[in-house]
C-alpha cells in the first residue's frame, strides 16, 4: 500500500487543461486547397489583334471580357519573330520557344504530310507535326505525371496540332463535310465520342442561316459595302450560308459560326475524355479560326470584323460557363492568346500615308536574276526567292565570291521595288540583335545555319499580295497580341512591360510543378 502511495505521490496530477483537452471531441483536419489546377484551358484566336480588346471593350459583355477584366492582362505581349503566321505562331505558344528552334518556321513548311492522311475520309491534306522539333508543356506534364490527358482541336489542322508538338494525343480539326477528324499520325480511326459528335451533323443546322449584326446598326461606325472587301463580293449584311449542306460546310469557315461548332466539339471531348477530374492537371488547347478567315476577307477595320470580335466573345463567354458548370472553376486556369495580328487593307491605309502600302511581287526581278546566274555559269534556279525569304544553294557555287556577286545584284534589284524597305543579308542581320527590332525578329525565325541568304522587309502596311489583308510581317500589327491569364494561381491586374508568346509556356510550367525538358527562350511570368 505504501509503494503504491508512494507511486501516485511522484506522478503529477492532471491540469484542468489538459483534462479538458482530452475531453474534447476530436475535429476533422481543414482540407488544404489543391497545389495546382486539375485543368489548363489555352485558347487560341486567330489573327485576333490587341488592340480589338481596347478597340471594342464597352461593348464587349462575353469571355474575353471577363478574362481581360478579371484576369492578369499583359497588355504589350507579342509574337517576337518576323514570319508572323499561323503555323509559327502556335508553334510557340506551348513550346516556350522560337521558330528558330521549333523548326516550323513558315506555313510552307508547317504540317502538311502526306505519310499521314486523314482517318475516316473527309477532306484535305494529310498532316502531322513531323516536321516540329523537341518539346512542350504536353511533354513536361506528362513526364510529370503520365495520368495527363490533352485534348487539341481546331478549325485548321495545324491550329489543333502544333500547339501540342510531336504529342501523340487527342488532336482533331475541321474537314469542310462538316465532321472533324485526325490524321493516322495520331490513331487508324475515330473514337466513338468523335463519330457520335459528328453524327449530330451540326452544319447542317448552320444550312441556309443568316449571319447578321449581333447589335442594332447605331452599334457600328464602319461603313457596311466597301467593294475592295471579299473582292466585291458578299460585301453587305445578312451573309447568308447556302442551304446545299455540302457548299455550306466550306463557306461556315468565313462565319462566326464555325467558332461555335469548335467550341461545342472542345466541350463534347472534354466530357467523354473527362479531362479536369484529376487527380492530375489536363490540358484543353482550342484554336479558334473564324476571325483570321474573316480578316483575310474582310479586313481589321471592317464591319464584319467588328461584328465577329463581339461573337466570338459571346461563344468565349458561353464556353466558359458551360465549362465551370461541368468542372470547378476555381480549379482551372485560363489563357487566352493568338498567334497573330493583321495589317490594315494596303488600299484603305490612312490618306496621305508615307511611303504608300503597296501589294509587293518580285516576278519582275527573276529574268534577271537568272541572267545573272547563266553568266557566272550557275544553276539557274541555285537562288530563289520564296516570298520575304532568298534562298540559295551553295553547293552549286564554285566560289563565294560568285555567290556574293549574284546576291549582291539581285539584292539591289529588290530594294528598287516599291513597297520594299529594307533587304538584309541573313548572316550579317544577327550581329545586330539588341538595339534593331526587326533584326532581333528575324534572328529568332531561324537558325544562324539554314539557307536563307537575305530576309525582306516591307514598307509599313505593304503585303505580299494574295489575301485581301494580310500578316506575316515583323511589324507590330503583326505581332502584337492579347495575352489573358485567369482562374487557378492567377491574381487580376494588367501588366504593362514587354512579354513574348514564348513565355507563356515556362509561366504555365511554374505554376504546375513540372520541370522544362530543354532549354527555352521564355521566361516565367509575374501571374500571381
Amino acid at each position: 500500500m505504501a509503494l503504491t502511495l508512494a507511486c501516485m505521490a511522484g506522478a503529477a496530477a492532471p491540469s484542468e487543461a489538459s483534462t479538458a483537452t482530452r475531453a474534447r471531441p476530436a475535429v476533422a483536419p481543414r482540407p488544404q486547397p489543391p497545389q495546382r489546377p486539375s485543368l489548363v484551358v489555352l485558347i487560341t484566336i486567330d489573327q485576333f489583334r490587341a488592340d480589338y480588346v481596347d478597340r471594342y471593350g464597352a461593348q464587349l459583355t462575353g469571355g474575353i471580357a471577363r478574362l481581360a477584366r478579371g484576369g492578369a492582362r499583359f497588355s504589350a505581349a507579342h509574337h517576337d519573330h518576323a514570319i508572323t503566321e499561323t503555323a509559327p505562331g502556335h508553334a510557340t505558344l506551348l513550346s516556350g520557344r522560337f521558330p528558330r528552334s521549333t523548326g516550323i518556321m513558315m506555313n510552307a513548311i508547317g504540317v502538311d504530310d502526306e505519310a499521314a492522311p486523314l482517318v475516316a475520309g473527309g477532306y484535305g491534306s494529310g498532316a502531322s507535326p513531323t516536321r516540329f522539333r523537341g518539346t512542350t508543356l504536353v511533354d513536361w506534364m506528362t513526364a510529370a505525371d503520365k495520368r495527363a490527358k490533352t485534348l487539341s482541336v481546331s478549325m485548321k489542322d495545324r491550329g489543333a496540332i502544333l500547339p501540342v508538338g510531336r504529342a501523340k494525343t487527342d488532336v482533331y480539326w475541321y474537314s469542310i463535310d462538316g465532321r472533324f477528324l485526325t490524321s493516322t499520325y495520331y490513331r487508324k480511326d475515330l473514337p466513338s465520342w468523335v463519330a457520335q459528335f459528328n453524327d449530330r451533323q451540326m452544319v447542317a443546322g448552320f444550312a441556309g442561316k443568316a449571319w447578321n449584326l449581333l447589335l442594332p446598326d447605331s452599334a457600328y461606325t464602319e461603313k457596311d459595302s466597301v467593294p475592295i472587301e471579299m473582292a466585291g463580293r458578299n460585301v453587305t449584311f445578312p451573309h447568308v450560308l447556302t442551304e446545299d449542306v455540302m457548299d455550306a460546310g466550306a463557306n461556315i469557315r468565313i462565319t462566326p459560326f464555325m467558332d461555335d461548332m469548335v467550341l461545342a466539339f472542345a466541350l463534347h471531348g472534354l466530357q467523354s475524355l473527362k479531362l479536369g477530374t484529376g487527380p492530375q492537371t489536363d490540358l484543353l488547347a482550342v484554336s479558334l479560326s473564324a476571325t483570321d478567315v474573316i480578316g483575310h476577307n474582310y479586313g481589321p477595320d471592317s464591319r464584319e470584323m467588328h461584328d465577329q470580335v463581339l461573337r466570338v466573345d459571346r461563344a468565349v463567354g458561353t464556353f466558359l460557363d458551360s465549362l465551370y458548370k461541368l468542372r470547378d472553376s476555381s480549379a482551372i486556369t485560363v489563357v487566352l492568346t493568338s498567334d497573330h495580328g493583321v495589317g490594315t487593307i494596303p488600299e484603305l491605309a490612312p490618306p496621305g500615308m508615307q511611303p504608300p502600302p503597296r501589294r509587293v511581287s518580285l516576278a519582275s526581278i527573276v529574268p534577271a536574276l537568272r541572267d545573272k546566274l547563266r553568266a557566272l555559269k550557275v544553276d539557274t534556279f541555285a537562288i530563289e526567292t520564296d516570298v520575304n525569304i532568298v534562298l540559295a544553294d551553295r553547293r552549286a557555287f564554285r566560289k563565294q565570291a560568285d555567290l556574293d556577286s549574284a546576291m549582291a545584284f539581285l539584292l539591289d534589284q529588290i530594294r528598287a521595288v516599291p513597297g520594299v524597305a529594307r533587304v538584309d543579308r541573313f548572316q550579317a542581320l544577327l550581329a545586330d540583335t539588341a538595339t534593331d527590332v526587326i533584326a532581333r525578329r528575324w534572328a529568332h525565325q531561324f537558325p544562324a545555319t539554314v539557307n536563307v541568304e537575305a530576309v525582306i522587309t516591307l514598307d509599313p502596311l505593304s503585303t505580299w499580295g494574295g489575301n485581301i489583308a494580310s500578316h506575316g510581317s515583323p511589324r507590330d500589327y503583326d505581332s502584337h497580341v492579347p495575352l489573358l491569364f485567369a482562374g487557378f494561381g492567377v491574381t487580376p491586374g494588367v501588366r504593362s512591360q514587354f512579354v513574348r508568346t514564348v513565355d507563356i509556356a515556362p509561366t504555365l510550367a511554374q505554376l504546375l510543378g513540372v520541370k522544362v525538358l530543354e532549354p527555352v527562350d521564355g521566361v516565367a511570368l509575374p501571374i500571381r
